[in-house]
Parts: C-alpha cells; structure tokens; sequence
C-alpha cells in the first residue's frame, strides 16, 4: 500500500478539506449539513477549533490530502469539558483502506494529551456501516440510536451514537474540580 501519512491539518491543506467535505454533503449522510460550506466558512472553523486547543489532522496518501478528522466541544456547558465530539471524513477514492481507522486512532491520542475523558461519536445513517466499524475498531461502545431525527435526500436518517472514554475515562477526578481545591 502507498504510504499514508497522518499529521496536525495545515492551511494549506483546507482547500483539499472543503472538498472532500463538500462531497460529503453534497451525496452523503454522514453530515446533515445541506449546503456544503466555502473556503472561507471551513477556514473560520479549523481555526476556532485550533485556536481553542482540538486537535485537527489530515491524512495524507502520496502526499495528497485524502481526508481529515478533528474534535471539538461535545456541549458548551463548563462540565462537557472534558467531553469531545469527533468527525471524519474521507476522500470518496481513499475508503476503505484503513486511513479512518488510522486518523481515528491518532485522534483518540491526541485527545487524551490534551486532557480529554470522552469522544463522543454522532454518526450520521445507521447505515453508514464504514464509519461505524471505524469507531468498533477504535474501542467505541455503542450508547444508542436517534431515529429518524434527520431528514436528507427525500428520506429520514438516524444518528448513531457511540462513546469512547480516554485518560481514565470518568473513573479519575480532573485537576481542575472546584470541589477537589
């Protein structure tokens, strides 16, 4: 297999970024988003999301940009804090070769550097069987499924959720508890 490469996502690689994603909303499920957002839109969001401490990495396949995966708030309540959402997204050419499970794994790491407890997965389709086995394989649990709360292409979509504790998961208390001081 060609050398895959998984590294922190550049600017440089946002435009490769917005067209994967674009694709993705365009004529899949795993997003509910309609309208497949610019340069600029995905631009702003890499950098809130980077600004802010998440993790955002891109996956490189003979030095092209073939997909990407990020964590961000799971809820903006102080006490989710230590709780993340993961995305990932994949060229539609670069499936099913072991990149998202790659991109994952690095994901789950740099999370628990960064002091997370819990990666939540929103997966959206019950049907979208590729990025749910990605999240088995990663150590995932499956916590339940929403049905029929989106609705896209003419039809109705599920979301999947699926959690993954890190760092101790809620078995250790955080530094920074105010009942702790």
């Amino acid at each position: 297999m060609s050398d895959i490469q998984i590294r922190p996502a550049a600017a440089a690689d946002l435009a490769a970024i917005t067209a994967i994603y674009r694709e993705e909303v365009l004529h899949g499920t795993a997003t509910f988003e309609l309208i497949p957002p610019d340069l600029v839109e995905m631009t702003r969001r890499f950098e809130a999301l980077t600004s802010a401490g998440f993790p955002w990495l891109s996956a490189l396949l003979d030095g092209r940009v073939v997909g990407y995966a990020y964590a961000g708030s799971f809820h903006a309540r102080p006490a989710y804090r230590f709780t993340v959402e993961d995305s990932i997204y994949l060229a539609s050419d670069s499936q099913r070769r072991g990149i998202g499970t790659r991109l994952v794994q690095r994901l789950i790491e740099e999370c628990e550097v960064r002091g997370f407890r819990q990666i939540v997965a929103v997966i959206g389709d019950s049907a979208n069987a590729g990025s749910i086995g990605v999240h088995v394989s990663a150590g995932f649990q499956m916590i339940g499924i929403h049905p029929d709360v989106g609705f896209k292409f003419g039809r109705w979509l599920d979301v999947v959720m699926m959690q993954h504790a890190i760092g101790g998961g809620g078995r250790s208390v955080p530094d920074d508890d105010p009942a702790q001081k």
